[in-house]
Parts: structure tokens; sequence; C-alpha cells
């Protein structure tokens, strides 16, 4: 998978992408990032890249002519299958919606700022809007980030073991049962005994009581 993101503020993905897993995956040659200055793209000689909005109101909007520059460059080298918007009024970005976007080859990501883009870069380039939650932070670059580390560790190949994706809370639609470790007491708390007996039916059907129990008890709605 290749990711062209876009972002006025590129040095901040540096040491997210520098790091762990998303780190190993792009020295296996798996995962392709590529990280664009919007301002590179900009029009004229003082690199500006935002103004004021018609109409009048408070902040600065994002220029449409720098953003559109730079998406029409990349795709002028390669097809992508989605121009993604990270935005607070896109649809809530969960598990499900990381699994569609780990099948993908190409994908663009915008990093929006200040007040916002101008709306025609939604309308002229943008296939997908996606949100982290109902909240508003200052730009898309953590959201941006959020959403790589989530859809690159459930490509094949990423994580040394490639079944534990599968058994993370929401794969499933549950949250994760709890897990232990050695030592099998501390401080007078012990690991379950199922966990100890070597019985893996006994302990796939205790894991699976234990995701409904704890589905139920934390996140109710997800049983909805």
């Amino acid at each position: 998978m290749r990711i062209d993101i876009l972002s006025l503020f590129s040095d901040m993905f540096v040491p997210v992408f520098s790091e762990s897993i998303i780190k190993r995956s792009q020295k296996k040659g798996l995962i392709e990032i590529k990280i664009h200055n919007i301002r590179d793209f900009s029009v004229n000689k003082q690199k500006q890249v935002d103004d004021y909005p018609y109409g009048g109101g408070s902040g600065m909007v994002m220029m449409i002519e720098p953003i559109a520059a730079c998406i029409e460059h990349l795709k002028s080298e390669r097809t992508y299958d989605e121009v993604i918007l990270m935005t607070p009024d896109g649809i809530v970005f969960n598990q499900m919606i990381a699994n569609k976007y780990s099948t993908l080859n190409n994908i663009i990501i915008i990093c929006g700022h200040y007040k916002g883009i101008d709306e025609r870069v939604r309308e002229m380039y943008v296939t997908s809007e996606i949100s982290i939650g109902d909240y508003v932070l200052s730009g898309g670059e953590l959201a941006a980030m959020i959403f790589c580390d989530t859809v690159i560790r459930l490509i094949p190949g990423v994580l040394n073991d490639e079944t534990s994706a599968l058994s993370d809370s929401f794969q499933n639609g549950l949250l994760a049962p709890p897990v232990y470790t050695r030592p099998a007491e501390f401080k007078g708390f012990k690991v379950p005994d199922i966990l100890l007996s070597g019985n893996d039916k006994l302990i796939d059907q205790w894991r699976q009581e234990q995701s409904l129990e704890r589905t139920r008890l934390k996140r109710p709605d997800l049983l909805d």
C-alpha cells in the first residue's frame, strides 16, 4: 500500500512514522508513506495557502489551488483508490472501516487546518471523509496518524503474528477479553486457572464469554 499525505505541517509525522510497527512495515516494503507539504504547491511567491473566508466570519480557510495542484500531480503518476479528507464532520472511524481501507493499494489523505478547506476540494477531489470522533483538533495531522496506524497493522505481513489483529477489540464487534502473562501470581492476584489448563477448547470458550461480559459492562451499545 502507498499512502500520500497532504499537510501544512509535514514534520509532525516524522517521529510517529519512524517508530514501532509503521517503521517496520516500511522497512519490509509493505507500506510506502509519502508526506507532501502543501506549501510546496502554492501558486504565489509568498507560499500562501490560506485566505479570509468569503462572506466574512472568523478564522482562515485553506485555499483550493495548492491542494488541487498536489492532488493532480500525484494522480498524474498513479491511480488512487480513495482521496480521504480527515474532518470532524466525516463518518466516524471504526474497526470495520479500517478493515475496508486495509485492502486498498493507493490512497491520498488530506489534513485540514485552520477553519477548514475550501469546499470545492471536497466537491472536486475527495471521495471519503473520515472523523476520529466528535471533537475538534487543531488540524488533521493527528487524525491521519491514528487512521494510518489502525489501517497499516491490518495489512498481512505487518504484524509478526498475523492472527493477532483478528483478536483485537472491535474486530468481531466485541471488546477483547483480558490477557495475562508471567508470573502466574502477583501479590495474591492469580491468573485464571483455565488459562493454565492447556485445554484450547475451554480457553476459547472462556475468552468468548469474557468478551461478551466485558462488552456488556463497558460498551453495551456495541451489543445493540
